[in-house]
């Protein structure tokens, strides 16, 4: 990164191996380069930054590229995993926080899958200057029902989930897969989802989808500055279509589009159809 003179060269060094340490610790990838504003990727419970590879590499050509796994996924450093830094979506807003200063970008598109998409809107509410834009697919303000707000899942649902990953994780992986993937047509797809439900470590496992599934950013959706597109499979168990609406009726600038997709991982069983997308909200 370039020091500028008001930095002694021991502060400077100082900086640079804070910034190295996050560029480990998360496994940050940058690829590309050109002009365009700098694109972050994030990825959702129990996958890694491998899940967007086929459309972030669409991207490279004229823009900088920057993939990450979250403390406790894909390579990242799982040491680093400490419970009560992740007790909620804050510690890893943190994280991406942190990834991109290490990336050293600013305006930065952010494209989240998922729980990233929640992710994302916390760290752009508290550092707005390093968000131009975010790009959330199949997000979830809340995924527990709660009066007459329908996030697709009962109390008992979720408890019956972690009790199935805390009893059997792999089984748990085989058993979902196939429902939140929702393409027989794609079984390479499915497999993929299940071994990375299942080879997730156990702890982070459990503790991070207690912490996703009974999370709750409904009461900060106003705060949101950064322009947002959402967009919602039609197909979706985990995000139902209605939760796209129910964004853009909150997020004070936000476009809704509805993908004619089915399933939870669309980046996965119909890239092309997203990376157009993306590069339409672009």
């Amino acid at each position: 990164m370039t020091e500028t003179s008001t930095h002694s060269p021991a502060h400077a060094s100082a900086m640079d191996a804070a910034h190295d340490d996050v560029l480990r610790r998360n496994a940050v990838t940058m690829i590309g380069g050109g002009e365009g504003r700098v694109m972050v990727f994030g990825h959702g419970y129990g996958t890694d930054q491998t899940t967007w590879r086929a459309v972030a590499d669409r991207f490279a050509d004229d823009r900088r590229v920057v993939l990450f796994d979250y403390v406790g996924s894909g390579r990242s450093d799982l040491s680093a995993y400490d419970q009560r830094r992740y007790d909620s979506l804050e510690g890893y807003a943190d994280d991406l926080i942190e990834v991109i200063e290490a990336a050293d970008a600013r305006d930065v598109v952010f494209v989240a899958h998922s729980v990233s998409g929640m992710i994302g809107a916390l760290a752009s509410i508290r550092r707005p200057d390093l968000f131009s834009q975010l790009i959330m697919i199949c997000p979830s303000p809340r995924y527990v029902n709660d009066g007459d707000y329908v996030g697709g899942f009962d109390r008992q649902d979720v408890l019956d989930l972690l009790s199935a990953i805390e009893a059997n994780q792999p089984g748990w992986a085989a058993s979902l897969a196939p429902a939140v993937t929702a393409r027989e047509d794609l079984p390479e797809v499915t497999e993929r989802v299940r071994d990375l439900f299942a080879t997730t470590a156990h702890d982070v496992a459990t503790h991070f989808a207690r912490v996703v599934f009974f999370s709750d950013v409904r009461h900060r959706l106003s705060e949101i500055s950064v322009p947002t597109t959402v967009l919602q499979s039609v197909g979706d168990i985990i995000c139902p279509p209605h939760i796209g609406a129910y964004l853009q009726e909150r997020i004070p600038t936000c476009d809704l589009v509805r993908l004619d997709s089915a399933g939870h991982f669309v980046h996965l069983t119909d890239s092309d159809l997203v990376a157009d997308q993306i590069r339409r909200a672009l």
